[in-house]
């Protein structure tokens, strides 16, 4: 379903664009991922709306086939890329799941805020990018998606989330028909 509207107080939560993420080997090119990203976040801002950058900092507990040891990245690896231009009046998040409520008081903060949707994007597409949009949809939030502004490492869990999954948890679209809607 494209974007069809945002409610009057719609949240831009903006995934795992940090140093060790947007280094990864990924499906597109990270920068226009940035500057797509970056494009939102102005337009929120200049909106008044509420705007969360989200980095991960950790793994849950548990065994898996491919597990990552946080222990052996670069010091820098979960710092935000500076070209999001952090403002004070962002609400960061650092999150140690695949998704960005669990463990994180992101719920009651758009609460707080008086959110009931919430646009997403970042890296990864397949994997925070669609946790946080499953959680969200649990939690009864209504959920857009900048298809544009998302990248993934993996071209077929890319397509697979933007053309199966997405669809299912809200609307998808590009950036622009977002800024659109915005006015």
């Amino acid at each position: 379903m494209p974007v069809t509207r945002l409610d009057p107080k719609t949240a831009l939560v903006v995934i795992d664009l940090q140093a060790g993420i947007v280094g990864l080997p990924v499906v597109h090119a990270p920068a226009d991922i940035i500057k797509t990203s970056r494009g939102l976040l102005d337009a929120f801002r200049a909106k008044g709306q509420p705007v969360v950058l989200v980095n991960v900092a950790g793994g849950a507990p548990g065994r898996a086939d491919q597990s990552r040891s946080m222990g052996d990245l670069p010091k820098n690896w979960a710092d935000l890329v500076p070209e999001l231009g952090q403002q004070a009046s962002d609400h960061c998040v650092t999150k140690r799941t695949w998704g960005a409520f669990t463990g994180s008081d992101l719920h009651a903060w758009l609460q707080a805020q008086g959110a009931t949707q919430i646009v997403l994007c970042g890296i990864a597409t397949s994997i925070g990018v669609e946790s946080t949009a499953r959680q969200a949809h649990e939690l009864g939030y209504n959920v857009t998606l900048a298809v544009d502004a998302m990248t993934d490492m993996n071209a077929d869990a890319h397509a697979n989330s933007v053309t199966r999954i997405f669809p299912r948890l809200g609307e998808t679209g590009s950036a622009a028909d977002i800024v659109a809607l915005l006015g």
